[in-house]
């Protein structure tokens, strides 16, 4: 099964490689330039998202629902969830193509296999909009996301305050291929440097809590001394934690993540209770997709790039990020 999906994955990104010449780099506008808010139309959003089982996921699915709610003319489509797998996700892809929806919104799972069929989009004139994690092509309309690498970066200032006499750093990453790790890990690892901050051990979760449990239970196991783990997402960090409360060790390490999600098995609801020593607001950029999408369906211009803020976690401002990003008090 492992060796068939890496098979698919690299001919998939095979497939991207021979396209990019086919396509310019300027993506389409949506055929409904002009179209009125009075005209009754309905305009139609697919979007392929990467994995639901990662909770930063669901949260911008049910959050994109919310604010496309917001414009009476759009309707998303059923979200499709790729299970982490890139051969999967393409072949969603291809068929809101096939569906000609008015509006492509693409959560990649990795970049290069995803490329051909964002490039497949571009050809057939279909907006795209890419979210959160790059492809290799400019074949799309607009991309929305954080800067992973300042994200990172202030994560790593945040080990230096938290280790003020150095010490051993665990690090659990993300899918290696995807960018947001990539610049994650490097924004960390800048920060660190010259502060006698030793990466101790660092390893692939792929975005999982059970993944980075079962990681963190095999590092603690081997007995070098962890002072601090840096999960580049919540979800791997609590899991780090979980494994950590198992071997009665968790008080001794202080924990680092990123999303900051106002969910109560959340990242801003650990720091609160004091699990984790911080994380930091990745916002799902689901407002901004929907708007984006909105202005694009009535010919209006739009960003390229639109990186989105984030704010770090602390005890003292806890309960107000939590509120304001609290999806349960929004109807």
């Amino acid at each position: 099964m492992f060796s068939h999906r890496k098979t698919a994955t690299a001919l998939l990104a095979a497939i991207a490689v021979a396209a990019l010449g086919a396509c310019a780099s300027t993506a389409p506008k949506s055929d409904s330039s002009g179209a009125s808010g009075g005209s009754g139309k309905t305009f139609v959003i697919g979007y392929s998202q990467s994995n639901n089982a990662e909770p930063y996921r669901a949260q911008l699915n049910a959050q994109l629902a919310y604010y496309v709610k917001k414009y009476p003319d759009l309707k998303l489509l059923p979200i499709t969830d790729a299970h982490q797998d890139s051969a999967t996700q393409v072949s969603q892809v291809q068929n809101f193509v096939q569906q000609k929806v008015d509006v492509l919104i693409v959560s990649p799972n990795e970049p290069a296999p995803l490329t051909a069929a964002v490039l497949q989009a571009c050809q057939a004139h279909i907006p795209v909009i890419i979210l959160d994690r790059s492809v290799n092509t400019d074949c799309y309309t607009a991309f929305i996301g954080g800067d992973n690498y300042a994200i990172g970066k202030l994560a790593g200032q945040a080990a230096v305050a938290a280790l003020p006499s150095g010490g051993n750093v665990a690090e659990l990453q993300g899918i290696l291929s995807d960018q947001p790790q990539i610049d994650r890990d490097k924004g960390f690892r800048d920060a660190i440097a010259g502060h006698d901050i030793t990466i101790a051990y660092h390893q692939e979760a792929k975005w999982l809590k059970a993944n980075a449990t079962t990681i963190m239970q095999q590092w603690l196991s081997q007995g070098t001394k962890i002072d601090l783990v840096y999960g580049e997402n919540d979800d791997m960090a609590l899991g780090a934690v979980l494994a950590a409360q198992g071997a009665n060790k968790a008080s001794q390490i202080k924990f680092i993540g990123t999303d900051g999600l106002a969910i109560p098995t959340g990242g801003i609801r650990a720091v609160q209770q004091g699990s984790m020593y911080t994380t930091f607001v990745y916002p799902t950029g689901a407002e901004q997709a929907a708007a984006t999408a909105e202005a694009i369906v009535h010919g209006q211009s739009v960003a390229k790039k639109q990186t989105l803020p984030t704010i770090q976690i602390t005890k003292d401002n806890a309960d107000a990020v939590y509120k304001q990003y609290d999806m349960t008090t929004k109807s």
